[in-house]
């Protein structure tokens, strides 16, 4: 069964979903508890070990930081979500289409995932973007 690496920094879909949580506090830190409560507002319901496994492990790819707050730890983002999009799209790039980006935005055309007007619409905004530098 080909899966990720032992060590990958690449984060499974639950572990996006915790990162989800964390960026929705806006810089303030959280509990296990606080992130289990959000995650069961979201519909998912997990084991405050689980959570708190979860956590930990993302802690260790250096995505979270956790600081002692009384007897607790509580965590915040280390990582921006722009900066796991980036490495997603990246890695995708490099696994699916040889690194090259060019590939991926024609795999998307060809596939009609992307039409005439969104890469028009796209277009301009990569132009606003190149103007503001």
């Amino acid at each position: 069964m080909i899966g990720r690496r032992k060590g990958s920094s690449s984060l499974t879909q639950m572990e996006l979903q915790f990162m989800d949580v964390l960026w929705r506090q806006k810089k303030k830190s959280s509990s296990v508890q606080q992130v289990q409560e959000a995650l069961l507002e979201d519909g998912v319901e997990l084991a405050y070990t689980t959570v708190q496994t979860v956590l930990n492990t993302l802690e260790k790819k250096g995505k979270v930081s956790r600081k002692l707050d009384g007897r607790a730890f509580v965590y915040l983002p280390a990582i921006t979500k722009e900066s796991i999009l980036k490495q997603a799209v990246r890695e995708l790039a490099d696994r699916m289409f040889g690194g090259s980006s060019e590939d991926l935005v024609m795999s998307l055309i060809t596939a009609r995932e992307v039409d005439a007007k969104r890469i028009a619409k796209l277009a301009r905004a990569v132009a606003d973007k190149d103007g503001d530098k």
